[in-house]
């Protein structure tokens, strides 16, 4: 997969990168690929994020309850089929040639307060 366009040292420092605990996941009433994910980002509060991972997470909701993961804490809110999102989580994709074989959800090393900062 190609790489996305250059971006300069400026827009990369407005990315703001926090730690979030999953307090709840459910899957989105309406989309199939989608989850609904409340997240707590400690002192900047509970929020709603969606994303895409439900065909790799989706089997096992309950496992994601506790779990740490890396969001993008300062992306504008989108309403995605009718759900507000409020972030984005950060994931990798296993590839295989075009095809996304696993996605894994980027976490810190070891359990930190959430609301931490990334970078």
């Amino acid at each position: 997969m190609a790489l996305k366009p250059e971006i300069t040292f400026d827009d990369f420092i407005k990315i703001d990168l926090r730690v979030a605990t999953i307090e709840q996941a459910d899957v989105h009433p309406n989309a199939d690929k989608l989850l609904k994910l409340q997240i707590d980002l400690g002192p900047e509060g509970k929020r709603q994020i969606c994303a895409g991972v439900r065909g790799y997470y989706g089997g096992d909701l309950p496992s994601l309850v506790g779990r740490q993961i890396i969001v993008v804490a300062n992306l504008a809110p989108r309403t995605i089929r009718g759900e507000e999102s409020n972030g984005m989580l950060l994931a990798a994709s296993a590839l295989d040639g075009e095809a996304v074989v696993d996605v894994v959800l980027l976490h810190p090393g070891k359990p930190v307060p959430a609301g931490s900062t990334v970078g």
